[in-house]
């Protein structure tokens, strides 16, 4: 039977494998990374840190779409043809960002079965992610979609330890990603902290019985 360490693809230590052509950048918080706009020519990688991921309006309103961590691809419209930019990419924190050329992933993607497998689950994950963030601006509340953005910024499910550290992230990011106000967000933070859900000790913390808040009905 397979281990549970020969199914898990180490996708940093193989990107940064020798023969693997990339360039690796440092980015401080609030650097942007790419912008809405800009020449779609690169997949890039989080080695470490976060990113946020945003679109603007012609009306100039910015929605967040995304708060990406280490381990995950972003920029992936490229291999699809995607011309330029649809969004923006803004690093929230000190974060270290691996740029591999569109050719060379599309390379890698054909002759690395493993790497090819880690990238289409990740496609596939944030695909549905897409989905049920509709399905989540459509029926449930604003304390139900500030509660599950914070599990998903947690990756609850990820990992073994019950709390998690979320990355830096200010109440006004997340009520652009929830669809609500800032005092909203600030007055069920408040009651998730009162209630033992979160943590802001050492950095906010989210612990696994904040589910109980999307699956109460």
């Amino acid at each position: 039977m397979e281990s549970k360490q020969e199914r898990t693809f180490n996708a940093q230590a193989f990107l940064d494998s020798v023969g693997v052509a990339r360039t690796i950048v440092e980015y401080q918080p609030g650097d942007v990374i790419f912008s809405q706009g800009d020449p779609c020519k690169v997949v890039l990688y989080i080695q470490h840190g976060a990113v946020k991921l945003s679109v603007l309006s012609k009306a100039g309103k910015e929605a967040v779409v995304a708060i990406l961590g280490a381990g995950d691809f972003f920029g992936e419209g490229c291999l699809a043809g995607q011309p330029v930019r649809m969004g923006s990419a803004t690093a929230t924190e000190g974060s270290t960002i691996l740029l591999i050329d569109k050719a060379e992933m599309g390379r890698l993607l054909h002759q690395q079965r493993a790497l090819s497998d880690r990238f289409i689950a990740h496609m596939l994950a944030r695909n549905i992610r897409i989905e049920e963030d509709l399905v989540d601006q459509l029926f449930n509340s604003s304390e139900k979609r500030l509660a599950r953005t914070l599990l998903l910024l947690a990756r609850y499910g990820k990992h073994d330890a019950p709390v998690r550290p979320i990355p830096k992230v200010s109440q006004e990011t997340l009520a652009e990603m929830v669809g609500t106000t800032r005092s909203r967000v600030n007055f069920f933070m408040n009651k998730f902290k009162r209630l033992g859900f979160i943590d802001y000790k050492d950095g906010l913390k989210v612990n696994n019985s904040l589910l109980t808040v999307v699956l109460h009905d």
